[in-house]
């Protein structure tokens, strides 16, 4: 073999931006629970020291944390980790440090679709466990909500829930894996005036009683309904 073809074989040396290892440093912290949810990070300026790096790459990385939901800023009390329990912490599998938020679009239309096809799939599979786990989720849904409480978590899960329904993995791990987009995506749209929360409680129990049927047609109608406005903002965060 010539000399020239054997170095044909050797790998570019990939350098690890600054941003991604602030970032796995902090999701690591978040997620082992060394950081809990409610806890809040020292000030910019110290993490800048303490990472040994300038704070325009620690403004990046909370910034990026942020578009995941894992954190939360706030301009009067600085910045906190989300009040999510661990239990949806540790279902947020993807890895956010090699996410392209020029993909965000995308991965809102790869849910619409997904959960459409998790629906109908419930509709057809769903057994009377998967049925009072999905009731379970609603009720703590609609407890919080007639308290006035944020019900983002009991929302999550009841997808969750529906998703492990159809009966198909590959399908439940990808909704999973969609779980930082979905809190994302509901924290953006509860704050927005058109977000109807009473409408968006109904439109989830319109999705289970289809399941409840078998109406497999009804389920997916259901679930495009709810989607609808989600959809309608994926092109918001280009």
């Amino acid at each position: 073999m010539p000399k020239s073809e054997v170095f044909d074989n050797i790998e570019a040396i990939t350098i690890e931006n600054p941003v991604d290892k602030i970032i796995k440093q902090l999701r690591n912290l978040i997620t082992s629970g060394q950081l809990k949810p409610g806890d809040r990070l020292p000030a910019e300026r110290l993490l800048a020291e303490r990472f040994g790096v300038g704070r325009g790459y620690i403004r990046e990385a909370i910034l990026k944390l942020e578009f995941y939901g894992l954190l939360k800023t706030s301009p009067q009390s600085g910045t906190y980790v989300s009040g999510y329990s661990l239990k949806i912490l540790d279902s947020i599998l993807t890895d956010i440090v090699n996410f392209n938020k020029d993909d965000f679009a995308s991965l809102i239309e790869a849910r619409y679709c997904l959960e459409i096809t998790s629906a109908k799939l419930a509709a057809e599979r769903r057994t009377d466990a998967d049925l009072e786990a999905m009731h379970d989720a609603l009720t703590e849904y609609d407890n919080k909500f007639k308290k006035g409480q944020s019900a983002v978590e009991e929302d999550l899960l009841f997808h969750i829930k529906l998703a492990s329904a159809a009966k198909n993995t590959v399908i439940e791990s990808m909704i999973i894996i969609l779980v930082p987009d979905l809190i994302k995506i509901i924290n953006l749209v509860d704050r927005s005036d058109g977000r109807n929360k009473a409408y968006a409680i109904e439109q989830h129990h319109q999705i289970l009683t289809a399941i409840e049927k078998q109406d497999v047609n009804g389920a997916g109608e259901a679930m495009a309904s709810h989607l609808d406005e989600i959809m309608s903002t994926r092109f918001t965060f280009k």
